[in-house]
């Protein structure tokens, strides 16, 4: 079997071993990249439609899918966070966030990946090991240098993507950057954060620097600026919190990597807009707007409806039961979420401003992305081509014969496509659903990253310019006290400003978790529960006579007209669920234990059983 692998290594077909990596099996085969044909270096790497080949794969192996679309194992523990309620009944989310079941152990983390196949999600270092392959061999190529460069910048720029993740989540890694020998491993340990970022840091250099000038034809390809702000995103991370303390005396704080980081992120928000990127004008269009016409997008893996196995459920998952939907918790708003949201002149609800927050009438005078993201009770909701159509969410409420069935207070309507029918949402035999893009990375983002760094350093005019640019995008009125800005004053209150605009603008955009722990809050959020709101009628309302009557006729933006139907309810957490408990250590999760146990000199992380391995140590 070692022989046959050694064939393949050679044939530039190699792959990583690592024998501290992942295994559910313990014969060879586990580790064997099959020969595809007998293609040798010669026909891979000496041909840039080969090559191509081989970066599609890795494409679809490394940049991120919608994360409900699929699940690896225990994937659930990175979706939980305190924006919607997936974890008030997910299994490993739950225990994540300490609310249900036992707390998390060293073996239920398996983000590097427990299985080895050729699926999205199975093995973080095969895909480290395909970038591995390409940037050791294209050098050796006989395609032009022009061409090489071009190849060279997107494995470099995706090998650090693996990585950064890694890192966000074990704090330090396996580094391996060259494919390995198979009858003669050198891989072992975990390399600090500081080791692992360096090694992000030049490879997203590199990458930068080859993608110089590159135009590509396939929309989706890494480009020079999505390069230059994956950088700049890996800077700031080294620089926040999580991996720069600012109360550790073992670790001391380093101010001078926010000075690094802002230079990046300025140089990436430049090179963005130099590039001819902008924010989409409408936000509620924002996921709407496809490909090359999205001017935001920064990074994104594409979708179809018409293309075999290249649609998705997601918009099947946001929309109500009587559109063809199937709703589920991941899109479910908790209340922590909805109260979130500033006021139309960006002031907090609890904040005096122009507007005064009203607690029954939730949804009025906000911030307009509230009523883009979310579809609340008697709102206009067009869905299946019906522009006139209103949303009821009342427990109870049916179209027809047909019950709405989650009882949700709100439903997100972001990631839903107005125009599309609701007998074309389920995908049906690998065709259909929706087509709508992931974005992984926009403008938006880069732009909060600028702030982010430009506040830390005490530039507090070009971070709340940053701010009040999105805000004014999203329509936010510029009131007495300038979007909302004008009240702060310090760095601190800056930092919880940006954070909550965070949470917002990128609503079920699966930041939250790694916003909260590059942040240090994630523990924080103990002692808080998940709820959620529930609209019930009034205990004099009939419920048949109302779905059967004429609800629409019902004024509800008027207080005592809506109040004579319908009433809010807090939904807590399932009976026998407990405030959120999670540990501070949990900043960093551990390797399960088969990467740890079939390694070489890999330890768990401090803070877990027998942990001895600190991320911040150098």
């Amino acid at each position: 079997m070692k022989k046959n692998i050694k064939a393949i290594l050679k044939k530039g077909f190699g792959i990583l071993l690592v024998s501290g990596v992942l295994t559910a099996c313990n014969d060879d085969k586990f580790f064997l990249l099959e020969d595809r044909n007998g293609l040798g270096s010669e026909v891979v790497w000496n041909s840039e439609g080969s090559i191509d080949f081989h970066l599609n794969k890795t494409y679809e192996l490394i940049i991120p899918k919608w994360p409900h679309q699929v699940i690896p194992n225990r994937w659930e523990i990175h979706l939980a966070n305190d924006e919607c309620y997936f974890a008030s009944e997910a299994g490993h989310a739950a225990r994540a966030m300490g609310i249900n079941g036992d707390a998390l152990t060293n073996h239920d983390v398996f983000y590097v990946g427990n299985l080895y196949t050729l699926n999205y999600g199975s093995n973080r270092y095969l895909d480290i090991a395909r970038c591995n392959n390409a940037i050791k061999y294209i050098p050796e190529s006989t395609i032009s240098e022009e061409a090489k460069r071009r190849f060279l910048g997107q494995y470099h720029a995706m090998r650090a993507m693996v990585y950064l993740e890694l890192v966000k989540v074990y704090g330090g890694t396996t580094l391996v950057l060259e494919p390995q020998d198979p009858d003669n491993l050198q891989v072992k340990g975990r390399a600090s954060a500081r080791e692992c970022f360096n090694v992000i840091i030049d490879d997203l250099t590199k990458a930068v620097d080859y993608l110089d000038g590159v135009t590509h034809s396939d929309w989706g390809r890494i480009t020079q600026e999505a390069a230059a702000s994956l950088k700049a995103k890996a800077l700031l991370y080294w620089a926040s919190p999580q991996f720069n303390p600012t109360s550790d005396p073992k670790h001391p704080y380093d101010a001078s990597r926010w000075q690094a980081a802002l230079e990046a992120n300025k140089a990436a928000y430049d090179l963005c807009i130099a590039k001819g990127h902008s924010l989409v004008e409408n936000y509620g269009q924002i996921w709407q707007t496809k490909g090359s016409a999205n001017k935001e997008t920064i990074i994104s893996r594409s979708y179809s409806t018409t293309l075999a196995k290249r649609g998705h459920n997601e918009e099947r998952k946001n929309r109500p039961q009587t559109e063809g939907g199937s709703p589920d918790k991941a899109y479910r708003a908790t209340w922590k979420l909805l109260q979130a949201y500033p006021m139309k002149d960006g002031n907090r609800i609890d904040q005096a401003g122009n507007y005064t927050y009203d607690a029954v009438m939730f949804w009025q005078n906000r911030d307009p992305r509230f009523t883009a993201t979310f579809a609340y009770n008697g709102s206009v909701y067009p869905l299946s081509g019906n522009t006139s159509r209103r949303q009821w969410t009342y427990v109870g409420a049916k179209v027809g014969d047909v019950a709405e069935g989650a009882n949700w207070g709100v439903y997100t309507k972001k990631f839903t496509t107005p125009t599309l029918a609701a007998t074309s949402v389920p995908v049906t035999n690998d065709i259909g659903g929706s087509g709508m893009d992931w974005i992984e990375m926009r403008l938006a983002e880069v732009m909060l990253n600028y702030a982010d760094c430009a506040n830390e350093t005490g530039d507090m005019a070009t971070a709340k310019n940053m701010v009040r640019t999105i805000r004014q995008r999203a329509g936010i009125e510029q009131g007495s006290n300038d979007y909302g800005l004008g009240s702060i004053a310090g760095i601190a209150d800056m930092r919880d400003l940006i954070l909550n605009e965070r949470m917002i603008e990128f609503a079920f955009e699966n930041k939250r978790n790694s916003d909260l722990r590059r942040m240090r809050r994630w523990h924080l959020l103990s002692g808080e529960s998940l709820e959620t709101i529930r609209i019930e009628l009034q205990t004099d309302v009939s419920v048949d006579n109302l779905n059967k009557g004429d609800r629409d006729t019902i004024s509800i933006e008027k207080k005592p007209n809506y109040q004579k139907y319908f009433r809010m309810s807090i939904q807590a957490q399932n009976t026998g669920f407990g405030a959120i408990n999670i540990p501070e250590y949990h900043n960093f999760y551990t390797f399960h234990n088969d990467y740890v146990w079939r390694g070489v000199d890999i330890y768990p992380t401090i803070g877990w059983s027998g942990g001895t391995f600190d991320p911040l140590d150098n």
